[in-house]
C-alpha cells in the first residue's frame, strides 16, 4: 500500500509550523477552506461580497473542522488577468479584519501574490500565511518581506501567468523541473531569514491534464524536502473535464483526489467542499492507524 513507504522511514518531515506564537500541529493531515472575496473565481465567485456573507462563509469553514482559512481576493483561475493592488487590498483587508476579529483564535492564510498588499493586511490585521499563487516569480520583494514579517509562507510552483499558463505549458520532466524550482526558492528563503515554508506543486498551474496526475501519481517525490506539502486541487478542470462534467460536479472526483493526495505525503489539503475533506482526512487517518 502507499500509506508506508521506504521514503517514509527514512525522511522525517517538518510537522509544525508557527504562526503568532501559535503552532500548527501537521502531524495529521489539515483542511485549509478557501474564500474567496472575488467577484470572479472559477467556482465560488461573487458569492462573498458582504461582510456578513464572508462571516458566515468564515463561521462555516470553522464549524466544519477546517485548521486555516484562506482568504483570496484576485481571481487566478485560467485565462483571468488579475485585478490591480487597489482592487486587491479593498477586498482582502476588510475580510482578513472581519474574520480576525470575529474568529481570534482562527489561522488565517492570505492568498496573495504582492509583497505590499501582504505586509499591508499583516501591519494591519496581524499575522497570516502568506499564499503566494507565483513562488516569488511576480514580485521581487516578497521572499524578504516574509522574511522581516516572519510569518509562515507557501510556495507555489506556476509555469507563466495566469493569463498564458495553460498555453502549451511544457517541461522535461514535471516532478524533476518542480523538485529544481523548489530547491532553489527554498534556498532564497532560507537566506531571507523565512522560518517555515510549505511547498505547494501548483495543480492546474501551467500544467495539462496529464501533468497534473502525473504530479498526484509522483507526489511522495517532493517529500524529499522535508517541508510541509499542500495540495489544491478542488473541483478543478483536471477533474471535471475528465469526467465531463463542470466545477460543480466534481465533488465526487475532488474527494478521491484527495484521497490520493493523503497517500502520496499531502499535509494540508486546501478545498472549498471542508466537509467533505475533514471526513477524507478522518478516514486515511484510520486506515493508516490500522497498518
Amino acid at each position: 500500500m502507499l500509506i508506508t513507504t521506504t521514503a517514509n522511514k527514512f525522511l522525517k518531515r517538518k510537522t509544525t509550523i508557527q504562526l503568532n506564537g501559535r503552532i500548527i500541529d501537521l502531524a495529521q493531515p489539515v483542511v485549509m477552506g478557501i474564500l474567496n472575496v472575488t467577484p470572479d473565481s472559477f467556482f465560488d465567485g461573487g458569492k462573498y461580497k458582504t461582510e456578513k456573507k464572508i462571516l458566515e462563509r468564515a463561521e462555516e469553514i470553522l464549524k466544519e473542522g477546517a485548521t486555516i482559512i484562506d482568504i483570496g481576493a484576485i481571481s487566478t483561475r485560467p485565462g483571468s488577468g488579475g485585478a490591480s493592488t487597489k482592487e486587491e487590498l479593498e477586498r482582502l483587508l476588510p475580510a482578513c479584519m472581519s474574520v480576525k476579529k470575529h474568529f481570534p483564535e482562527a489561522f488565517v492564510s492570505i492568498d496573495t501574490y504582492r509583497s505590499w498588499v501582504a505586509m499591508k493586511v499583516i501591519e494591519d490585521c496581524g499575522p497570516c500565511i502568506v499564499n503566494d499563487i507565483s513562488g516569488g516569480n511576480f514580485d521581487g520583494h516578497m521572499f524578504d518581506t516574509i522574511g522581516k514579517m516572519g510569518v509562515p509562507y507557501i510556495l507555489m510552483h506556476i509555469q507563466g501567468s495566469p493569463l498564458v499558463m495553460q498555453e502549451n505549458p511544457t517541461y522535461e520532466d514535471v516532478v524533476r523541473d518542480i523538485s529544481r524550482f523548489f530547491t532553489d526558492r527554498v534556498k532564497r528563503l532560507t537566506k531571507a531569514g523565512v522560518k517555515d515554508v510549505i511547498i505547494d506543486p501548483g495543480f492546474g498551474f501551467g500544467k495539462t491534464m496529464e501533468h497534473n496526475y502525473e504530479l498526484l501519481n509522483r507526489l511522495d517525490a517532493f517529500k524529499v524536502f522535508q517541508l510541509p506539502l499542500m495540495v489544491g486541487i478542488s473541483r478543478k478542470s483536471m477533474i471535471y473535464k475528465l469526467l465531463e462534467t463542470t466545477p460543480d460536479g466534481a465533488l465526487n472526483g475532488t474527494s478521491v483526489l484527495n484521497t490520493m493526495a493523503l497517500l502520496g505525503g499531502a499535509d494540508i489539503l486546501r478545498v472549498h467542499d471542508v466537509k467533505e475533506a475533514v471526513e477524507t482526512v478522518k478516514i486515511f487517518e484510520k486506515l493508516k492507524a490500522s497498518v
